[in-house]
């Protein structure tokens, strides 16, 4: 495995972030982004696998590990998570980058490559972002539709409910993370992860301070997401049009996720012009580590297909 190089950065957003770098900087950049309840280790396999023609990044985001933990809800708004990738690229001397991200880190993605494509929402950002990569991460329009209209996703997503639930605060104190995972959440095939990394995130998980912070990316969300026998409405943000994202973008979905079923890949192209969808038979939510050569096949077409992608890192 290739080993990574570590970077503790001051960004300008006032978190301290812990960075894991490998190959080449002079090389064009990628920046990777984890999601609920994981790290950088996420993207292992795509960090090995791709940093000897691409600069690849993969911190640990706030609330994670490391790195900065604030404790107030407040602290973990779209925004100001986007703004974090933004400050870390700038940290690293990283002008223009692809961006890449899976659960919340492709949440995440979706919204600094909606301000970081050409002409978009962020003048101070639009243009640094020439594509973008997602692995079973809903675009944030239709997800926020499905979840009004759609029972399985409802269903399928209640979980959040709890874990914005303050009642359940005193097991988290009590047992850490896992006690909550394992009260409301089940793994998809978590044999799959090789056992060091699975213990290393088990320890992750009884830090008190990272417990709360991971949570908080769910509290200070403005997703809703209904009681199952709510009769809910669909918030303005989706009930009308929402901007396009006109940059090349790949999308990989493992079709057999339990959180996210396919429905949410259905009209996609509506939204995203120029996307490439590539489905994954057999495989749950955490695809990028459970069928890693699916990923990385998907990848290197999409990357070596988009002729856009030779913008330097630095």
């Amino acid at each position: 495995m290739t080993e990574l190089t570590h970077r503790r950065v001051s960004l300008s957003t006032g978190i301290e972030m812990d960075a894991y770098t490998a190959g080449d900087p002079a090389n064009p950049a990628i920046i990777f982004l984890h999601g609920f309840p994981e790290s950088h280790r996420t993207w292992r396999h795509q960090m090995a696998h791709f940093s000897d023609r691409f600069y690849c990044i993969a911190p640990d985001q706030r609330g994670y590990r490391g790195t900065s933990k604030p404790q107030e809800v407040e602290a973990y708004t779209a925004d100001k998570l986007t703004a974090d990738i933004f400050a870390l690229a700038d940290a690293l001397d990283v002008q223009n980058f692809t961006i890449a991200g899976h659960d919340w880190g492709g949440a995440i993605a979706w919204s600094v490559a909606l301000n970081g494509q050409p002409g978009g929402f962020n003048s101070a950002w639009a243009g640094r972002v020439p594509r973008a990569i997602i692995a079973n991460a809903p675009h944030p329009y239709l997800f926020q539709r499905l979840l009004i209209t759609d029972m399985h996703q409802r269903a399928s997503s209640q979980y959040i409910r709890a874990f914005r639930d303050p009642a359940n605060d005193e097991l988290i104190r009590d047992q850490g993370l896992t006690g909550l995972l394992m009260q409301v959440v089940k793994w998809d095939k978590p044999s799959n992860m090789e056992p060091e990394e699975r213990l290393a995130l088990l320890k992750d998980w009884q830090d008190r301070d990272a417990c709360f912070g991971m949570l908080n990316w769910y509290r200070a969300s403005a997703l809703v997401v209904p009681a199952m026998d709510e009769d809910a409405e669909i918030p303005a943000f989706a009930a009308g049009d929402f901007p396009k994202l006109n940059i090349p973008t790949l999308v990989v979905w493992a079709m057999d996720d339990l959180a996210l079923p396919a429905s949410n890949i259905s009209g996609i192209e509506n939204f995203v012009p120029d996307v490439r969808v590539v489905p994954v038979d057999g495989c749950g939510h955490f695809v990028i580590w459970e069928a890693p050569d699916a990923v990385n096949e998907a990848m290197e077409t999409f990357l070596s297909d988009d002729t856009r992608a030779t913008v330097p890192g630095s």
